[in-house]
């Protein structure tokens, strides 16, 4: 593959990892702000770390840095860690070990809480997590414009 080849898929997969961030903070603030749902404790902790990927991944793709892959692929390991324990928590696979839907707060168990009534959120956060890191995978790094 030439370098040219190679800075064309490097432009793509930043671009496309760049949308799933944002589609995914997007999605978050219309559930939280417009929907007017808030959010629990774990729904929080990947929020932390999915926000600044919208950033950080529009910066690199308008740059066309793939080395961004270093620095953000942390914070997708993180965050899906995250959404994959919470989506154990969901499905009820994994006991609650901590209580991240308290009693008295936001709970992520209701029919409220899923994309189109089928998809989960946290199943979802987890997949859009899942698309970047494997998109930040595909970029080869050393490969600048």
């Amino acid at each position: 593959m030439t370098n040219r080849e190679n800075e064309e898929r490097n432009s793509w997969c930043l671009l496309f990892a760049w949308m799933i961030a944002i589609a995914a903070t997007l999605i978050a603030l219309f559930v939280g702000e417009i929907l007017g749902q808030a959010p629990c404790n774990l729904c929080w902790f990947q929020r932390v770390f999915m926000f600044p990927l919208a950033i950080i991944l529009g910066i690199a793709a308008f740059r066309a840095d793939s080395s961004v892959r270093f620095y953000a692929l942390p914070l997708v390991g993180l965050g899906a860690a995250i959404a994959a324990f919470h989506t154990l928590i969901y499905f009820g696979l994994v006991e609650q070990a901590i209580t991240p839907c308290a009693r008295t707060g936001p709970s992520c168990a209701g029919d409220a809480m899923t994309i189109l009534g089928t998809v989960p959120l946290p199943l979802a956060s987890l997949l859009a997590f899942a698309a970047i890191g494997s998109l930040l995978f595909l970029c080869r790094p050393g490969v600048y414009r």
